[in-house]
Order: structure tokens, then C-alpha cells, then sequence
């Protein structure tokens, strides 16, 4: 059993950034898959981005995240994060960090429904 609560949203101008971070509670957060999901009033939760439990797979990024976004995690602090770099209005949304049980692939990573413990998520607010 994992909780996960966020922090760091917050209002930014646009090309500004913000590192949100994902506070797990558990003894198995180690060996869970984390990621970060978005969403926007009357649209479909988004996927962001996910990291796995192996040292030698690279995260995933949705093309909206790669090369302005990185997901990083502390196992040691249970914590996983979220720096969002250059971001635009575009980027508003709330976000959810998320953890599975199972093995997330780059292909999966996407599919909401196979993250089992999700956080309340933390609202992000770009200006232009």
C-alpha cells in the first residue's frame, strides 16, 4: 500500500519553471513505477512522464514533456520529482503523480489504468 501527496505547483510565467514533488509513504515504493500525469478541465488525463525501478531504462516522456521536463526519484527520501522547464500556458493543468506495482514499459507507460495508488494532485497555473 503507497500514499502519494504532491507539492510545488503554483502560478509561474510563461518560459519560467517549477520542480513538483511526489511524497510516498510505503515499504514498497523502491520496486513501484512512478509517473506524472496532467489534466485540464473537461479533458482526458494526460500522461506527463514515468520513470521505472531499472537502473539501465531511461525514463518516458510524452513529446508535450521531452527536452523541457524531467522525472527523477530518491528512493532513500521516497520522493519522486518533476522539473518543468520553459513552460507555457499550454502547460496548466493539475498534476498527479501516480505508482504501479507492475513493470511499466515504454509502450504502456501511457495507460492511466495501470497505476494502482495516485496522489490528489497539485495545480500548475502558466501565465502569459
Amino acid at each position: 500500500q503507497v500514499q502519494l501527496v504532491e507539492f510545488g505547483g503554483g502560478l509561474v510565467q510563461a518560459g519560467g519553471s517549477l520542480n513538483l514533488s511526489c511524497v510516498a509513504s510505503g515499504r514498497t515504493f523502491s520496486r513501484n513505477s512512478v509517473g506524472w500525469f496532467r489534466q485540464r478541465p473537461g479533458k482526458e488525463r494526460e500522461f506527463v512522464a514515468a520513470i521505472t525501478v531499472r537502473d539501465d531504462m531511461s525514463p518516458f516522456y510524452a513529446e508535450s514533456a521531452e527536452g523541457r521536463f524531467t522525472i527523477s526519484r530518491d528512493n532513500v527520501k521516497n520522493t519522486a520529482y518533476l522539473q518543468m522547464n520553459s513552460l507555457k500556458a499550454e502547460d496548466t493543468a493539475t498534476y498527479y503523480c501516480a505508482a504501479s506495482v507492475g513493470m511499466v514499459v515504454r509502450k504502456s507507460a501511457p495507460q492511466w489504468k495501470l497505476y494502482q495508488f495516485w496522489g490528489r494532485g497539485t495545480q500548475v497555473t502558466v501565465s502569459s
